[in-house]
């Protein structure tokens, strides 16, 4: 059992306790992609399938006591379903002293990576350049070693549900998996600021620090200590400017002048609006920063949820190559969740094998017994209920999409989901 438990990493001794959580009914354990990465260990790992659905409805019951997570080990009682109770513990190999260093010293390359971790989100590119140099963070196909009062040999149904329960406290707080490889968030957090602070010190040590005057005239610039260092004497920055409460409206293009030919002015006050509306936003912060570019198909879409008059949203379908009645479901599509259930709609992509097999892999074990609906692929990321006007359509990104039948069409039904029956039961009917 070298390198569980009591490790070389575990140079702090912390151990957290989670309070046992409530039951939960449907929905997926993980919606991080850390957290499903934890679960594919776990699944790709146990032997018997049939363990591993008596473990998940353990957890969703909330069989699962207090989770205790220490270095290299996360230990639970279990209740089965009869009364008896089980401790279970999983192990995971703790990472050694030379690992952690090496680890600290990628994460104190970026300040991204660090400003991730402190908002409890686990960096996908620290992760990609930890394992190239070595360092598996996230376990893998055998890391997640079982031991259980139950005696069995392999993960049971007692140390599955600790797993999945395991998964939903991941989710909040990466830093419960850095414990687990050894050191606790103080520990880390300590290591990145010397590391940071040493390397900010040899900059200035190899390179010198200017004279502000003298960083002035030849445009050096100052050090970030310097310049926080002075910052009761340089003059303070203006205060930014206050977005006003609504964006303003566009100017009034009605005047005595014929308009040019092709040239609609109503057209041009409705576009003049938009691009004041969407420049509020921006100033206001409620943008999201690094959106891609939309299509012109996009756009258009885009423009008509925001409810024009009917002859702009005409025009919006015309201008897009679509009927009336497939810019409103493109419009419906949008509400629901933007571009990327307006692709779902109205693109088909082919799922690699792979791909596929985890999707059908997904859908086999969403539901429980006989809740399972009967599911049969109408296309190629379709999957519709027998018997039934709904279906599922999968994404690109992994993500499940309701759909109803409204007469001759599918229509989107509601949001996306990681779980497909939390999706299906999220589906809602047309309005009569």
């Amino acid at each position: 059992m070298s390198g569980y438990g009591n490790g070389p990493g575990n140079g702090d001794g912390e151990e957290r306790t989670f309070a046992a959580l409530p039951p939960v009914q449907g929905g997926a354990f993980a919606r991080t992609w850390w957290g499903r990465a934890w679960l594919k260990a776990l699944e790709d790992t146990a032997l018997d399938g049939r363990q591993l659905k008596a473990g998940r409805r353990h957890a969703r019951a909330g069989a699962v006591g207090a989770v205790s997570v220490r270095p290299g080990r996360i230990t639970a009682v279990v209740q089965d379903g009869n009364g008896s109770a089980h401790r279970s513990d999983v192990l995971l190999q703790e990472l050694s002293e030379e690992e952690w260093d090496r680890l600290v010293d990628l994460a104190a390359d970026s300040a991204g990576h660090i400003a991730a971790l402190l908002d409890r989100e686990m960096p996908p590119h620290l992760v990609e350049d930890a394992s190239a140099a070595g360092i598996e963070l996230l376990p893998g196909i055998g890391d997640l070693e079982p031991e259980c009062g139950c005696e069995a040999w392999d993960h049971c149904p007692h140390t599955a549900a600790l797993c999945y329960q395991m998964a939903r406290l991941l989710d909040q707080d990466p830093f419960v998996l850095l414990l687990m490889r050894g050191r606790g968030e103080r520990a880390v957090v300590e290591a990145l600021q010397e590391r940071s602070a040493a390397r900010a010190a040899g900059v200035e040590e190899a390179h010198g620090a200017p004279h502000p005057g003298e960083a002035a005239r030849t445009g050096s610039g100052v050090s970030a200590a310097e310049a926080f260092a002075a910052r009761d004497i340089l003059p303070p920055l203006p205060a930014p400017p206050v977005p006003s409460a609504a964006p303003g409206g566009p100017p009034s293009l009605d005047t005595e002048t014929d308009p040019e030919p092709g040239i609609d002015p109503a057209a041009l006050e409705f576009l003049a609006a938009d691009a004041a509306a969407r420049a509020h936003r921006l100033l206001s912060g409620a943008a999201t920063p690094g959106e891609p570019p939309l299509t012109a198909a996009q756009d258009a879409v885009r423009l008509a949820a925001g409810a024009p008059a009917p002859w702009i949203a005409s025009r919006l379908a015309e201008g897009s190559g679509r009927t009336r009645a497939g810019l409103d479901l493109a419009v419906r599509a949008w509400r629901l969740g933007g571009p990327a259930a307006l692709t779902v709609l109205e693109e088909e992509w082919t799922p690699g094998p792979e791909a596929l097999r985890r999707a059908e892999a997904r859908l086999a074990e969403a539901w429980e017994g006989d809740e399972h609906p009967v599911l049969r692929r109408s296309g190629p990321a379709h999957w519709t209920v027998v018997g039934s006007d709904t279906q599922l359509r999968l994404g690109e990104d992994g993500r499940w999409w309701p759909y109803r039948r409204e007469g001759a069409h599918w229509a989107p039904a509601g949001p996306a989901e990681h779980d497909p029956a939390a999706a299906l039961a999220g589906a809602v009917r047309p309005a009569p």
